[in-house]
């Protein structure tokens, strides 16, 4: 699907961790003080990167074991530390979201980051007021890639579900959560999906190509 063939967005469905904000130093360090106190090696920034994107309750087990719970505990303790001092945009972002602006465009987020600590920083960023909605993980029954928090970001909204609904996100699980739910899917970032992977409707490279992208259409 080119540019030209995405339907006029109704609403927009917004990743968090590494589409809007930068939270790669901040993750992988809650992650290795985890992977070290449960006696794990830890991982190098790029097996981080590769290897966060599903919700912590749906990851941690098979990482963990039967000892998930408690390492759910070291990893929520040493994050609610330092996440909201190391919150930084993600380049191109403030601006993106200023521009983003017209009455009848729904703007909402999906993130697989616990709730709580997602809506703790968009009031940091002064960003919780321009969106209609911010799911997190565990605020729907199930997290992406299942459909439950696309329809729960839309439930109070005047839009259904289809492809004039965009899912904005930076990994696969993205993409394949807005596959299941019907949405267009838009890959952010500056490596394209390898071929091997589920390939998105459309990939930019970042915020700022996506606001000329939106723009575009209105």
């Amino acid at each position: 699907m080119s540019e030209l063939k995405l339907p006029r967005p109704r609403a927009i469905l917004f990743d968090w961790d590494n589409t809007l904000v930068d939270t790669w130093p901040c993750i992988g360090h809650a992650t290795n003080v985890t992977l070290e106190a449960m006696g794990k090696k830890p991982w190098t920034p790029e097996e981080v990167r590769a290897r966060v994107a599903g919700s912590l309750r749906d990851t941690f087990p098979g990482i963990y074991g039967d000892r998930w719970e408690e390492a759910r505990e070291i990893f929520y303790k040493t994050f609610a530390e330092v996440h909201l001092d190391m919150l930084v945009p993600a380049a191109g972002a403030e601006d993106m979201l200023r521009n983003l602006l017209p009455e009848d465009l729904f703007l909402g987020v999906v993130s697989n980051k616990t709730g709580k600590y997602l809506r703790a920083e968009a009031d940091r960023l002064g960003w919780t007021s321009r969106f209609g909605r911010l799911v997190g993980a565990q605020d729907a029954e199930r997290d992406k890639p299942d459909p439950a928090p696309v329809h729960l970001a839309l439930l109070r909204s005047h839009v259904s579900v289809g492809p004039d609904v965009w899912l904005v996100g930076d990994a696969t699980i993205d993409v394949v959560c807005g596959r299941n739910a019907g949405c267009s899917t838009v890959f952010v970032g500056p490596r394209a999906p390898g071929s091997e992977e589920p390939q998105p409707d459309i990939h930019i490279p970042d915020c700022a190509a996506l606001s000329a992208l939106v723009r575009s259409y209105i």
